[in-house]
């Protein structure tokens, strides 16, 4: 998606840290009484009694489940259940999918967003786009939007509550950040804003190859961390200022490789950032990277508890992972990469992997 001329927009206050699900009422200050709520239907049930207390002197005209799926039909259903003008801002509550539904809305509606990530899966909380699907969840689009979300709520201790596939699933999405922005810039950004994106995505890594694992098993463990509060700014912060900043497709095989799986029963509902994850070796591999290269990122995948092989994501048959790589040879993320990327490319790119996989130590 190209855009040569971007208007940047950043949220105005991210709260970090414990205690900071206990700012709304400061949000509240800035922005009005009355709220429209969306979130997935565990998000709500899990963060709305922590926000009990805050709550008491505001009004929740709505509070809805955003559809199960970021899509425009789910986000014409939210439209008509208020008006406008009865409403101050609006809150996202939720994952990714809840979070992009919640700034299309906001985006319909011209109204203030305050986002709440209840996992660390994906910068949905901070990036100004969002993943449009189909009411299936085929991917369909890469939406940019006018506004990030005015205010973003950041707490470690909401985020480690929730299963820690999904702090894995956001360390390999962040991981992406480096791993295809490298591949898109081919390592020399032209302009300053994919400089800054490219830095970014670097120091991403960094960060997660320092804490990514300690992180991991502090929630395996139910247990906050310094590590946790660490990634937790390079997946919602570091990554979605890379995504806002990033001229043109900053995105390349391995989201690609994503949506192609989003074609198939099997795989589609496995977790967006789980799928990048793989889909960010398999990059590596259509890059032709050496073997002790790949196999290092293979190692830092597996300390984040990221799926290396397919075995690990669902059995798919020939003809099966031939749709997957169909499909994602159509999207433009793959277009993005220098060099064309044929279906063939992308499977001997996936038995690369395996082989590697089958044969690590």
């Amino acid at each position: 998606m190209k855009n040569n001329c971007p208007e940047l927009s950043f949220p105005s206050k991210i709260y970090r840290g414990f205690g900071s699900i206990n700012r709304i009422h400061d949000i509240s200050k800035k922005l009005g009484q009355r709220l429209f709520i969306i979130g997935g239907n565990k998000a709500l049930k899990a963060t709305m009694p922590l926000l009990e207390s805050q709550l008491a002197d505001l009004e929740i005209v709505v509070e809805a489940w955003y559809g199960g799926e970021c899509s425009q039909t789910n986000v014409d259903k939210l439209l008509k259940q208020v008006n406008k003008e009865d409403i101050d801002f609006i809150v996202g509550i939720g994952g990714g999918k809840a979070l992009d539904t919640s700034k299309l809305v906001a985006q319909a509606l011209d109204l203030p967003l305050l986002t709440i990530p209840t996992i660390a899966a994906t910068c949905a909380a901070v990036a100004a786009a969002s993943i449009v699907y189909d009411d299936k969840g085929h991917y369909l689009d890469f939406c940019l939007l006018k506004q990030a979300p005015d205010f973003v709520i950041m707490d470690p201790q909401i985020i480690a509550q929730a299963p820690v596939k999904w702090l894995s699933a956001g360390l390999a999405d962040t991981l992406a950040k480096f791993y295809e922005f490298r591949a898109v810039s081919e390592t020399n950004p032209e302009s300053s804003l994919n400089m800054s994106a490219y830095n970014n995505g670097q120091l991403c890594f960094d960060v997660i190859s320092r804490y990514g694992p300690d992180a991991i098993q502090g929630v395996n463990n139910d247990q906050t961390s310094f590590a946790l509060e660490q990634v937790m700014d390079a997946i919602f912060i570091y990554a979605g200022f890379t995504s806002i900043m990033g001229v043109g497709n900053h995105v390349a095989a391995a989201h690609g490789l994503y949506n192609g799986f989003t074609v198939n029963d099997k795989t589609r509902h496995f977790g967006h950032g789980l799928l990048v994850g793989y889909g960010n070796l398999c990059l590596l591999a259509l890059e032709n990277k050496e073997d002790q290269h790949i196999l290092d990122a293979i190692q830092l995948a597996k300390n984040c508890a990221v799926p290396v092989s397919l075995s690990e994501i669902a059995d798919l048959s020939n003809d099966e992972l031939l749709e997957i790589a169909d499909a994602a040879v159509a999207t433009s993320d793959i277009q993005s990469m220098p060099f064309p990327v044929t279906s063939q490319d992308l499977i001997l790119a996936i038995k690369r992997i395996e082989n590697l996989v089958l044969n690590f130590k």
